[in-house]
């Protein structure tokens, strides 16, 4: 099907990821990252220079559309990394994008709010977990707290800012990749994770600084509210992976927050 798009010259491969529906494409000094049925989203996060460059866009016969995007050579960021202040600037530049706001609101997307995220975790939740002590304990804070957590502010969130999802290229181009999940939601999604991850606590401030915030008592407990409830979801997603090792460690990670 590829081929028959772009010719049988070109040289497709699995670019891997978890639905099989991204391809390596290269000829001769040409490379490009395929993706088949890409959120409509794409095209504006290319045009504020979000992700790489996107070359084309085509709808098959079947319905399915196929995006070609400029394939960078770079590499992830190291977690050592995400202190660094073009990482700050870009979540910056994303939580303020007008263009991306308006696009994502016009898929219908609508804003986020503690309440319906609270509820989209909790049903999928089985009942092993919600026995666990650790998941009892933090699903109480977050039922007493939900109502302190409201915030007017809504922006586009990215909702993984892990480093694995941050290309730094070659020119020293930095790009937040991976757009499946987003959102318009409360911005401490994105900051709660990020620095509960990977910023020691003592430099939060310093690293709010360079997005542009202050850290005050509601946004810590916001951050801190998102990052338990996403915990949970971590820690039913790793065992319905059978990832027994991986789900006790964000048990653990939840007794630290808490």
């Amino acid at each position: 099907m590829l081929e028959h798009i772009l010719g049988q010259e070109w040289e497709i491969t699995p670019a891997g990821g978890a639905t099989g529906e991204a391809f390596y494409a290269r000829y001769e000094d040409q490379s490009l990252f395929l993706k088949r049925n890409s959120s409509p989203f794409l095209a504006v996060l290319s045009a504020e220079g979000i992700v790489p460059k996107l070359v084309w866009t085509k709808r098959l016969e079947n319905g399915d559309v196929i995006t070609a995007q400029q394939w960078l050579e770079g590499r992830e960021l190291k977690p050592t990394e995400m202190n660094q202040e073009h990482v700050a600037r870009l979540l910056k530049k994303i939580h303020r994008s007008e263009p991306m706001l308006g696009m994502l609101s016009r898929l219908e997307n609508s804003p986020l709010n503690p309440e319906m995220i609270f509820q989209s975790v909790i049903s999928r939740l089985d009942r092993e977990t919600l026995s666990l002590p650790e998941v009892k304990k933090a699903l109480n804070f977050l039922k007493q707290k939900v109502k302190k957590v409201q915030s007017e502010e809504k922006v586009v969130c990215h909702g993984d800012v892990n480093h694995n999802n941050w290309l730094l290229t070659e020119d020293n181009q930095l790009y937040l990749i991976d757009w499946d999940g987003a959102s318009i939601a409360d911005p401490a999604i994105d900051l709660g994770m990020l620095l509960y991850w990977y910023i020691p606590e003592e430099n939060w401030q310093d690293w709010l600084s360079m997005y542009g915030e202050k850290l005050t008592d509601d946004l810590r407990l916001r951050m801190k509210w998102y990052v338990i409830l996403e915990t949970i979801s971590s820690i039913q997603w790793n065992k319905d992976k059978h990832r027994f090792e991986e789900m006790k460690k964000w048990v653990h990670f939840i007794n630290d927050i808490l």
